[in-house]
């Protein structure tokens, strides 16, 4: 990246990041509105692209550094107990009081139970949260929510949701999603480590984080705007309990950093992470549900863009939530 220009570009692009989302997911919807035919076409490419976002993201996971944070035990535990035991609360809680319709509810169990592995390590850096850690905790929350996923959506539907979510496209995108671009993503870095033409790719493809996430969260929301036809009611249902569970979780992440004792960066970064929810991982399992269940991926979706909106909030927030201590 020596030339000047590019980098300009690419710095612009992370310098306002926020608004580069913003504009991508509003792009997506006039897109979705103004040619619902290429709905299907979009849908395709929501697999690659998100692959390719995730690679990005473990490429900047230094296999070393995934190690050492295995041993940052106070900070991982944190990390799981918010995501796997008080989200999980949470949302009972809220269960009764969802859409009577089984499909919503499924769409809202799908992105609600499973932590974000993406762009949160970018808002949680924004906030002034450890970036570094979450970044190095996501292999790990990936694989616990792929592996309690089913184990909660039996605890909240019982046995009968087996004819329904079927372990074919869970494993799938456990292979697409998670083991192929984290095994890339170790190749390159082993790569990068050797030869100089290694660390120039290992660079470039580093720098396509935020063009990734905007083409992703596009293609995400253009694929999708289409299906919401007549389920604009239920759909709206939805966005309060969105809104509710981040004003909780920024509250609840605060109280499990402060039960771990972890320090100012470390607690926001575990607020950000039971606050964001992985609805782009999570968006190819809803779309392999069968028709009659086809509203959940759009309930999925519209969890992305009530999320997104509300941490424009929460990296103005969070920080008043948790306060550096004052210098001596």
């Amino acid at each position: 990246m020596g030339d000047g220009v590019p980098r300009g570009v690419v710095e612009r692009m992370e310098h306002h990041q926020v608004a580069v989302y913003l504009a991508a997911m509003a792009f997506g919807a006039l897109l979705g509105l103004a040619a619902p035919s290429s709905g299907p076409g979009l849908e395709r490419l929501i697999n690659p692209v998100l692959g390719a976002l995730l690679f990005v993201t473990f490429l900047q996971v230094p296999a070393a550094e995934l190690l050492r944070s295995l041993r940052d035990g106070r900070f991982l535990s944190a990390a799981l107990v918010v995501n796997f035991l008080v989200v999980p609360l949470v949302v009972a809680a809220m269960f009764t009081f969802l859409p009577a319709d089984r499909a919503v509810r499924l769409g809202v169990l799908l992105v609600l139970l499973c932590p974000c592995v993406d762009y949160v390590i970018v808002f949680s850096g924004l906030a002034g949260g450890s970036a570094r850690r979450l970044l190095a905790a996501t292999p790990l929350l990936l694989v616990a929510q792929m592996v309690l996923l089913p184990v909660f959506l039996y605890a909240f539907f019982g046995s009968g949701l087996g004819d329904i979510v079927e372990a074919g496209p869970f494993l799938e995108a456990f292979a697409f999603l998670i083991v192929i671009p984290l095994a890339l993503a170790w190749g390159l870095q082993a790569w990068a480590g050797r030869r100089e033409s290694g660390r120039r790719v290992s660079d470039a493809a580093t720098t396509t984080m935020v063009p990734l996430m905007a083409a992703t969260l596009l293609v995400v929301v253009a694929s999708q705007v289409p299906k919401l036809g007549g389920n604009l009611t239920d759909v709206a249902a939805v966005i309060p309990f969105y809104a509710a569970f981040l004003v909780v979780m920024a509250f609840a992440g605060k109280a499990v950093a402060r039960v771990f004792r972890l320090d100012v960066p470390g607690g926001r970064a575990v607020v950000f992470s039971g606050a964001t929810r992985n609805s782009l991982v999570v968006l190819p399992l809803a779309l392999s549900l069968p028709d009659a269940y086809a509203i959940a991926a759009v309930v999925v979706v519209t969890q992305t863009l009530v999320e997104v909106i509300g941490m424009v909030v929460c990296v103005r927030a969070v920080p008043r939530l948790l306060p550096s201590a004052p210098r001596a």
